[in-house]
């Protein structure tokens, strides 16, 4: 499963790290050395063996609102902040490594099988200690009652996405409560993704009825599974604190606490600089420049696994309906000088993302995009009937002028700068909009309230999971197609490739998909996010983590 970040900045390993930027000079240091590297194949986390650690200590990490709901299985709480708050709480199947390699997190499941194909049928055996915060067992009815949940059989249970659970026929309890068989009605290509990557598996009582599902979670969490769980909230501070979960059956945590506090993007630095915070991402060579002329604070770096992007309203009676016109004006956008602006100086060789599926480094990424060319972008507008007036193209007495909206941040208006000039060359006339963090998806992207509208997507390592969340078009199950751009072609090839299970067709037909989304001018990518973080130097398991999982009870401070 995908989920959403408001701005490219974010200090939480794991999620969106560090984009923001200023102009296009040059960084007199250059970019972090490494910083070419591929993702999927390094991280950069500072490893040490526990023996090294000192026991306690608090890790002060940043976050730009609480979260509009808890749960992040729901279509308010799928964003990569609350995804981070919840990492070291919630149970995931799991654990990958930098290279994107999967192994069963034997926290919580002892094996993880696919165990037949015809039908297809995939067996959870539980870890006998596994227990909610509250001391009931972890069992095969918890797995049962999401996957309802998540089916969509029900619309009023209000998903991010199924999950490929809209394909399972049932879930069976197997030779015990601590095990789960799920059968398929058709087979499901990413399986592996269901309670792993940013999907967590949630007690029932929060996946049981739509009203519970929706609602329970809006002010804040209880049942929880993991090293941590929530100690206390403050909303009139905007802090967040986590401690040890004292019926925990794993390997004790190195640090005592984990306390998220409420932080202006701007605020982040300085605070990190204040000793306040102890890791932040570091978006713009001056602050690039800043956290390595800070004493104490290392930078470190790996390719992250998130991207922004520029994604189109297609609705029905929108100004940009006509997925001629999308296209169209896609051709028009720069994103090789848009790249450059933005990470020269952070990167070693910025590349603009070509791929909406996989990320650069990712088995399976090829460049699919249609390119960039404004000479056809004015001759397709014409074709269509948009006739330049002035500065401003028009069709039928109404202009060419679309609304761009995004989380007020200093890179996301950049970007929309120059994507302003890059149309303003073409007849468009794009405005920009900046919203406040807080209710940025509930209130504004869910309802359609934009023309083009930017955000960062995080992925995980089972991108096929997200094929229908993002791209698939069903007027009645939203879940992550905002833009609500999709057809019947598109959703039969999406179907096509989650059924398969061969990994390496499945790849190939990915990429078909791919292709065709940038056809329908679904969206934009832009750009990977650079990975640069400047964390405290005595900070060990924690800070650029790529493709990899981290392990909270392994994350502390050196003795």
């Amino acid at each position: 499963m995908r989920i959403r970040s408001l701005t490219t900045r974010l200090a939480i390993a794991a999620v969106a790290i560090g984009l923001v930027a200023s102009g296009c000079s040059s960084d007199d240091e250059g970019a972090p050395a490494g910083s070419a590297a591929e993702l999927g194949t390094t991280n950069d986390i500072n490893p040490h063996d526990v023996s090294e650690l000192r026991d306690g200590g608090n890790l002060r990490l940043a976050i730009s609102a609480f979260p509009a709901n808890w749960n992040s299985l729901s279509n308010d709480g799928n964003d990569a902040e609350t995804g981070a708050l919840e990492r070291p709480m919630m149970p995931r199947a799991f654990r990958t490594n930098a290279a994107g390699e999967l192994s069963v997190n034997t926290d919580y499941f002892t094996d993880v099988q696919l165990t037949n194909t015809n039908p297809q049928q995939v067996t959870y055996t539980i870890n006998p200690k596994a227990v909610w915060s509250d001391g009931t067992p972890i069992t095969w009815e918890d797995i049962q009652s999401q996957a309802n949940a998540l089916s969509g059989a029900d619309k009023a249970f209000l998903i991010a996405n199924n999950s490929g659970f809209d394909r399972v026929e049932k879930v069976e309890r197997g030779v015990d409560d601590r095990q789960a068989i799920i059968t398929f009605k058709q087979h499901y290509a990413e399986w592996r993704g269901q309670f792993a990557g940013n999907t967590f598996l949630f007690p029932k009582s929060v996946t049981a009825t739509p009203e519970a599902f929706n609602k329970s979670l809006v002010d804040g969490i209880v049942l929880t599974a993991g090293p941590f769980l929530v100690q206390s909230t403050d909303r009139a501070q905007g802090r967040i604190v986590l401690g040890r979960n004292p019926k925990w059956w794993g390997d004790t945590p190195k640090l005592d606490t984990i306390t998220f506090s409420v932080l202006d993007s701007s605020a982040q630095l300085p605070a990190l600089q204040n000793n306040e915070i102890d890791a932040v991402g570091l978006g713009t060579r001056d602050e690039l420049r800043t956290a390595r002329n800070t004493q104490g604070i290392a930078i470190r770096r790996a390719p992250g696994n998130s991207w922004n992007h520029f994604t189109f309203n297609g609705a029905p009676g929108s100004i940009l309906a006509d997925p001629k016109l999308r296209v169209a004006i896609s051709k028009a956008i720069d994103r090789n000088g848009i790249v450059t602006a933005i990470q020269n100086g952070l990167v070693e060789n910025p590349k603009p993302l070509n791929n909406h599926i996989y990320i650069q480094g990712q088995k399976g990424y090829q460049d699919n995009s249609l390119g960039f060319d404004p000479a056809a972008t004015a001759k397709e507008l014409d074709d269509l009937g948009w006739k330049l007036v002035g500065d401003v193209r028009e069709k039928d007495g109404r202009k060419l002028e679309i609304r761009d909206v995004m989380y007020q941040d200093d890179t996301w208006v950049q970007i929309a700068q120059i994507i302003q000039q890059n149309l303003a060359a073409v007849g468009v006339k794009l405005n920009i909009e900046t919203k406040p963090g807080k209710g940025f998806f509930t209130d504004v992207i869910q309802p359609g309230n934009f023309d083009v509208a930017q955000w960062t997507w995080v992925g995980d390592p089972f991108p096929l999971g997200s094929l229908n969340q993002i791209y698939g078009y069903n007027p009645d199950d939203l879940q992550g197609n905002y833009g609500r751009i999709g057809s019947p072609e598109l959703n039969a090839l999406i179907e096509q490739t989650v059924s398969e299970l061969d990994p390496e067709k499945a790849i190939e037909l990915a990429n078909q998909v791919d292709r065709k989304v940038f056809e329908e001018g679904h969206s934009l990518p832009l750009m990977q996010s650079a990975g640069n973080v400047g964390v405290r130097a005595d900070l060990a398991n924690y800070g650029a983590a790529g493709l990899a999982s981290l392990d909270y009870t392994k994350i502390g401070f050196l003795k």
